[in-house]
């Protein structure tokens, strides 16, 4: 099963970049990806990152991404589930100054 990844939000806290990084607020926000963007993982391309995405994103995703992929299951009935949407979750790359916030959606074979 092929997956979605949309950045939903990304973030930037000026105040620690200031406290903490040698070139402060001048850094921003990612350079990389802006809200929106959406990319297509191919589960039959093993660790193959979409074209245009951050690398560092990817290290810190890949596994979701993977186990999004090849989760078919559905749901037990009576488990608790923290989504809202089963074939959907968020997750967010480990940068703590500029985090990006991703949804991973598994698309249908039909897609």
């Amino acid at each position: 099963m092929d997956v979605r990844i949309k950045v939903l939000k990304t973030e930037f806290y000026e105040d620690i970049a200031d406290e903490y990084l040698s070139e402060g607020r001048a850094v921003g926000p990612c350079p990389i990806l802006k809200e929106g963007d959406t990319f297509l993982y191919k589960s039959g391309e093993e660790a193959v990152m979409p074209e245009g995405f951050c690398p560092w994103a990817w290290v810190d995703l890949y596994a979701a991404i993977s186990r999004r992929a090849i989760d078919r299951a559905p749901r037990e009935a009576g488990k608790e589930y923290w989504y809202k949407h089963e074939n959907k979750t968020i997750e967010c790359c480990t940068d703590g100054v500029r985090p990006v916030i991703f949804l991973l959606e598994a698309v249908p074979e039909e897609e």
